[in-house]
């Protein structure tokens, strides 16, 4: 018995020509992007069912929002800061305190609701006395240049180019500290 006859026939691979594949055609920017989106909400779908599967058994219980909720849904006022000791810096600190408390308008001195603006608030605050008013609305001028710019016109103006009380609140509040730094 021979040796070649002992060992099962094998079947050996011809070689065969294969056919270089073309290139691959280039993917637009938009294509890619589809691509890339297609692959994470598909990745995005699979993490949420991870999620689901993995905390359902976690107990919960539902949660009443009267327990949630702990303030108060009016605002209580708090009392204004003591004074400043002089006229110029406490008018100023009245009215930051009364557009806190009353609130604030643009586009006139009172609105329909009671809010007012920066000269309407030093106004009422100054009860009748025009020239502590005048030397007001002076200081808050000078304090809105400091930081703005000699751009600005006048306190109404510069009032009324905000849609917000956010920083006429803050400049009336700062003109009465640099009332009280210069003493008036």
């Amino acid at each position: 018995m021979s040796h070649a006859s002992l060992s099962p026939a094998v079947d050996h691979p011809t070689p065969t020509t294969t056919q270089a594949a073309a290139p691959p055609a280039e993917l637009s920017l938009e294509e890619r992007l589809a691509l890339v989106n297609a692959a994470m909400t598909a990745r995005l779908d699979e993490a949420a069912v991870a999620y689901e599967v993995n905390t359902a058994h976690i107990p919960t219980e539902p949660v009443d929002l009267a327990d949630v909720v702990t303030v108060p849904l009016t605002p209580t006022l708090q009392p204004p800061p003591a004074s400043y000791p002089t006229p110029v810096a406490a008018l100023l600190q009245r009215a930051h305190h009364r557009l806190l408390t009353g609130g604030w308008c643009s586009g006139a001195l009172v609105d329909e609701d009671g809010a007012r603006c920066m000269l309407g608030a030093i106004r009422a605050e100054a009860r009748g006395d025009r020239g502590l008013e005048a030397s007001a609305a002076s200081l808050l001028l000078d304090a809105i240049r400091r930081e703005f710019g000699d751009d600005v016109d006048s306190v109404p103006s510069f009032n009324d180019a905000h849609g917000s009380a956010r920083v006429p609140l803050r400049m009336v509040d700062q003109a009465a500290i640099l009332a009280d730094a210069r003493g008036l």
